[in-house]
C-alpha cells in the first residue's frame, strides 16, 4: 500500500534532474547566453557531430522538462555530443563527478587562470598551500563561494575534464564555428 507512492517518488526526482543536467552541459558548452544557440541550431550541430537524430523542439523539451521519454539512442547521442558517459543523466555519482570536471573546464578556459596554474606548477607543497590561502581569503573578500576541494586533486581529473573542453565539438571560443 504505502510502498508505491515512495517508490514513484524515487523515480521521478531522477527524471527531474534529466531536465537540470541537460541545461547545465549546454550552459557549460555555451558559457556566453548572447553566443549559445538556440535549440534548432544545436539541434543540427548534434546531428551533424554525431550523425543522430534530434530535432530542436524536442531538445527543447527535454531540457525545459516538458518531456521525459527520452530513448536510449537519443541519450547515447546527447551524451556523445557532450562527451560525457550516458550514466550523467541517470546517475547521480556519475553526475557529481562530471559536474567536477566540468567545473574545472570552465575554469581552464580563462587565459589568467591557465596562466596561473602553469606558473604554479613545479612550486613546493608549502608554497603551493600558501597560494591555496591567498586565492581562498581572496574569493571570500569577493564573496565568490568556496570551492569544494576534491582531496588532494587527480591528474586523471584534469584531463578528463580538459577533454571534455578540447576534444568535442562545441567550440567554447567567442565566435564560435565548428
Amino acid at each position: 500500500m504505502g510502498g508505491e507512492p515512495p517508490e514513484r517518488n524515487e523515480v521521478r526526482p531522477l527524471l527531474r534532474k534529466f531536465d537540470q543536467r541537460l541545461t547545465e552541459l549546454i550552459h557549460a558548452f555555451y558559457p556566453n547566453e548572447q553566443q549559445r544557440p538556440g535549440y534548432a541550431r544545436l539541434a543540427r550541430e548534434i546531428s551533424a557531430a554525431t550523425g543522430g537524430s534530434i530535432s530542436g523542439t524536442y531538445l527543447w523539451e527535454l531540457a525545459s522538462g516538458k518531456k521525459r521519454n527520452i530513448t536510449l539512442e537519443q541519450l547515447d547521442v546527447l551524451a556523445q555530443f557532450f562527451g560525457v558517459p550516458p550514466e550523467y543523466f541517470l546517475n547521480e555519482e556519475v553526475s557529481q563527478r562530471v559536474k567536477a570536471q566540468l567545473a574545472l573546464a570552465t575554469a581552464l578556459r580563462d587565459t589568467k587562470v591557465r596562466s596561473l596554474a602553469m606558473r604554479a606548477s613545479g612550486l613546493s607543497p608549502a608554497a603551493l598551500d600558501s597560494l591555496l590561502t591567498i586565492v581562498n581569503e581572496t574569493r571570500k573578500v569577493q564573496n565568490l563561494p568556496e570551492i569544494g576541494q576534491q582531496g588532494s586533486g587527480t591528474d586523471g581529473d584534469a584531463e578528463e575534464a580538459t577533454r571534455h573542453v578540447t576534444g568535442k565539438p562545441p567550440n567554447p571560443a567567442p565566435g564560435g564555428g565548428s
